[in-house]
């Protein structure tokens, strides 16, 4: 697993990270927490949100400290994938568009 940093995007003013790899999404807010901080070496509680997507693609879960708790969303697709990079990519960047579709 990789991390991939996106500057902060001008309409939300937050930091995103992508977690570049496959991660267990049996994981919950705890064991996320613990790979942002582990592997990632980021702190969970910063205020950037952590993108990590499973196995098949069509899954992503989306860890965020509010200022009081962490909170969590969850995004299923019916159908199709979440486009990831590769680990061998350089840094990855969404522009607004692309954070709005995760």
């Amino acid at each position: 697993m990789r991390l991939r940093r996106h500057d902060r995007t001008r309409d939300c003013g937050v930091r995103v990270y992508l977690a570049c790899g496959i991660t267990d999404m049996r994981k919950g807010i705890e064991g996320l927490a613990s790979l942002t901080q582990d592997v990632l070496r980021q702190k969970p509680t910063g205020g950037a949100v952590f993108a990590f997507r499973g196995r098949r693609g069509d899954r992503i879960k989306l860890p965020f400290w509010n200022g009081q708790g962490f909170c969590l969303y969850y995004k299923v697709w019916q159908k199709g994938r979440f486009p990831w990079p590769l680990v061998a990519d350089g840094t990855a960047r969404l522009t607004s568009a692309q954070m709005a579709m995760l």
